[in-house]
């Protein structure tokens, strides 16, 4: 990743179109903060998630905040067991507590973009599972090979990943 260590207590700027972007099935983040070792650090970054396409129900050890700058998102919450989609705009501020199910899908005609603020161990799952693309190119559909990859790096962070019939009970 284009990031290297910062050293010292020293103010940093960076550009971000020159940021690597990288694609997570659908979804796009770009890292503003590199995902440092240091597991609870925060790392920063900018997340897309085009028109039609949604993230499947799942969970993990880490916190994820979103403030979402542009467009729509439906997120999904569960309270005493049962799940709802909760519609969100843009100036929403979504909180995600550490092991909450959660999912995302974007059914408007427009990108939605957020700022996510999570841990570095959840960085460097994204930076492990993302394939760099470049800004407005779609990568093909994830190989065989490629989602057996993601479901091997999910296990190996800790993630829970809801099964197909989870999803469409959900609504997925």
């Amino acid at each position: 990743m284009q990031n290297p260590k910062r050293e010292g207590n020293i103010t940093h700027l960076l550009n971000v179109g020159e940021r690597q972007l990288f694609d997570v099935f659908g979804p796009t983040i770009q890292f503003f903060t590199a995902p440092d070792d240091v597991d609870e650090t925060l790392c920063v970054m900018k997340g897309d998630i085009p028109p039609g396409v949604c993230v499947p129900m799942h969970s993990h050890v880490g916190v994820e905040c979103f403030f979402l700058v542009a467009g729509e998102l439906e997120v999904l919450t569960e309270v005493d067991g049962k799940f709802s989609w909760v519609t969100t705009k843009a100036g929403s501020f979504i909180h995600v507590p550490s092991l909450a199910k959660h999912a995302f899908r974007n059914s408007s005609t427009a990108p939605a973009m957020s700022l996510i603020s999570t841990t570095a161990r959840l960085g460097r799952f994204f930076e492990e599972v993302g394939r760099p693309v470049r800004a407005h190119e779609r990568l093909e559909a994830p190989t065989p090979e490629e989602r057996q990859h993601f479901v091997e790096v999910a296990a190996r962070y800790g993630y829970w990943l809801a099964t197909p019939e989870e999803n469409a009970a959900v609504g997925i």
